[in-house]
């Protein structure tokens, strides 16, 4: 059985490193704060001091970081993944980051003689956690089929190959920027049916029963009707990063988005009013604000 590593033990790296162990795999881990990792110490996996140390221990090992600057200080440099890379090796990359930045770190591991792939996961926390995450890959589709079998147990719900190295980023954030839009336009819409004299609980009651209910709608609807968390897994600065992606994405091949930048300036907003600690639908706010409507409950 292969040795497994992970570096980037957060919210999502946490969850997914939990996965792998429960499968028994093998697993030494990472993370910039040590004390965090401690659960998963405690069910077994070994830590290291540096993600080299976890490439030099592994066959396999991955990387949930969250942006492009956190992805090359934890792959680059003297004490980075790609240095301990054994010849042979593959890094998985399931940021949500840039594909130039991740093509920049495959050129580096290809020149350790190991293999890259891109992973991203399609999913929250809670997904992951419930066994209903998907995953889209890129890069060579035989190194797929030799890691197949731990990403399956990170996303059951499928391991689909997109194409080369770096274009499952691109599919990530073209599916991120879909979320968002979305939420913007069911928060429109609970507003207005509110403002129109139909109580919130009933507006998103019937839009969940519409054919607009969306799985996303079906998790974020009730966030405005009293379930709206203090300190979500997907605040609001976070989505906005992923749809700055998406932007730049856009702005390089030539595809105007005009709906995502519009979500972005909203979200922004948020922001400004001091909603950026919450969940992304926290949107609603804003435009509650602006409508002369209660804003969403919040919980603990």
């Amino acid at each position: 059985m292969a040795d497994l590593g992970f570096v980037g033990l957060g919210a999502m790296g946490s969850r997914l490193a939990r996965r792998l162990l429960d499968a028994h795999y093998t697993l030494t881990g990472y993370n910039r704060t040590p004390a965090k990792s401690r659960p998963l110490v405690d069910a077994g996996m070994r830590l290291a001091a540096t993600p080299r140390g976890v490439a030099a221990a592994s066959d396999v090992v991955f990387t949930m970081v969250t942006d492009d600057a956190a992805l090359r200080a934890v792959t680059l440099g003297a004490d980075g993944v790609v240095a301990g890379l054994r010849r042979g090796a593959t890094l998985v990359e399931m940021s949500t980051v840039s594909p130039a930045v991740t093509r920049e770190i495959g050129d580096a591991v290809a020149a350790r003689g190991a293999a890259m792939l891109d992973a991203p996961v399609s999913g929250s926390t809670v997904s992951v956690e419930q066994g209903v995450a998907s995953i889209q890959v890129g890069g060579d589709a035989a190194v797929l089929e030799r890691v197949r079998p731990y990403l399956a147990a990170m996303g059951p719900n499928g391991v689909t190959h997109v194409g080369p190295l770096g274009i499952a980023k691109a599919m990530k954030v073209a599916t991120n920027l879909g979320v968002a839009v979305q939420i913007l336009a069911f928060c429109e819409a609970v507003a207005l049916a509110e403002k129109s004299g139909i109580a919130r609980e009933a507006a998103v009651e019937a839009l969940m029963r519409s054919v607009i209910a969306s799985p996303l709608v079906k998790y974020r609807g009730p966030f405005v009707v009293g379930k709206m968390a203090a300190h979500a897994a997907f605040p609001v600065p976070m989505i906005q990063k992923d749809l700055q992606l998406a932007l730049d994405q856009a702005g390089a091949v030539g595809v105007p988005l005009p709906l995502t930048a519009l979500t972005q300036e909203w979200l922004s907003k948020a922001r400004a009013m001091g909603l950026g600690e919450h969940d992304f639908a926290i949107v609603f706010d804003v435009l509650a604000s602006m409508s002369g409507l209660p804003p969403a409950p919040k919980t603990a």
